[in-house]
C-alpha cells in the first residue's frame, strides 16, 4: 500500500497536478547570464512566478515544444522534420501554375524542400516567402491548392491545419506528450516576443494549452 501511495505521489507531480512551482523541475527558472541572451529571446528567468508562467524556453527540455524542435512526424502521408518546416513551406508555390510565380521573383528553394527543414534554417527560408508575399500584395498561404488567409484574427483555416500538425507532432512523439504534460497547469509562455494582435494561429504556446486541455480530458474519460 505504502509503495502505491508512492507512485500516485510521484505520478501527481510528473503530470503537474498541483500548480506548486516546487513540483516543477527548477531549470526552468534557471537564471541565465542575459549577456548570453540572443537579441529576439525571452529568458527563463522572465517568467512571471505570481502569474504561474513558465517560458518555453530552447535552453532546457521545454524547448521540444516550440515549432523549430527536431520532432518528426508524419500529416497526411508525408513526413516532415518539424513543425516549423512544414509552415514556412506554405508561403511557397505549389506547381509552376501557382499564381505566386511571378516575373522578378526569386524562391531560391522548393516547396518541397522547405518542408523537410528545421528550426532557423527554415525561419530564414521563409523569410523568402513572406518577402515575396508582400512584394505581390498577398495574404494567403496554400494547402494542397486551397488559400488560406494568413494574418487574420480568426481562428479558421490556417489556425485549423496548425493545429493539426501540433497534435500530429504530440501524438508522434512521446517525449513531446510527456513534457507537455508535465507542465500541469503552468501558463505557457514563448520565448520570443510575441504580439499581442498576433493571429491565433503564431501563438503556439496557447495551442499547446489547448491541446494540453484535450489531452487531459481524453485520459480522464478512460
Amino acid at each position: 500500500m505504502k509503495n502505491l501511495t508512492i507512485y500516485f505521489f510521484s505520478l501527481s507531480i510528473f503530470v503537474g497536478c498541483s500548480t506548486a512551482q516546487k513540483n516543477y523541475p527548477e531549470n526552468w527558472w534557471k537564471s541565465v547570464d542575459k549577456k548570453s541572451a540572443k537579441w529576439w529571446e525571452i529568458l527563463p528567468q522572465d517568467a512571471d512566478k505570481k502569474k504561474n508562467e513558465v517560458i518555453l524556453s530552447k535552453r532546457n527540455e521545454l524547448g521540444i515544444l516550440s515549432n523549430f524542435s527536431h520532432t518528426p512526424f508524419t500529416f497526411e502521408g508525408k513526413k516532415y522534420e518539424s513543425v516549423e518546416g512544414v509552415w514556412q513551406s506554405m508561403k511557397f508555390p505549389e506547381t509552376v501554375k501557382d499564381d505566386r510565380f511571378k516575373k522578378g521573383l526569386s524562391w531560391k528553394f522548393k516547396r518541397t524542400e522547405v518542408a523537410q527543414m528545421v528550426a532557423f534554417k527554415a525561419k530564414k527560408a521563409g523569410g523568402i516567402g513572406s518577402k515575396n508575399m508582400k512584394s505581390l500584395g498577398i495574404n494567403y498561404v496554400t494547402w494542397k491548392g486551397k488559400k488560406m488567409t494568413y494574418r487574420t484574427s480568426e481562428k479558421g483555416d490556417h489556425y485549423n491545419l496548425i493545429k493539426k500538425l501540433m497534435w500530429a507532432k504530440v501524438e508522434q512523439n512521446p517525449k513531446v506528450k510527456d513534457i507537455l504534460l508535465a507542465t500541469g497547469d503552468l501558463n505557457l509562455r514563448p520565448d520570443h516576443r510575441v504580439k499581442p494582435e498576433a493571429p491565433p494561429a503564431w501563438r503556439y504556446f496557447d495551442i499547446w494549452m489547448e491541446i494540453r486541455s484535450e489531452l487531459k480530458k481524453k485520459a480522464s474519460q478512460k
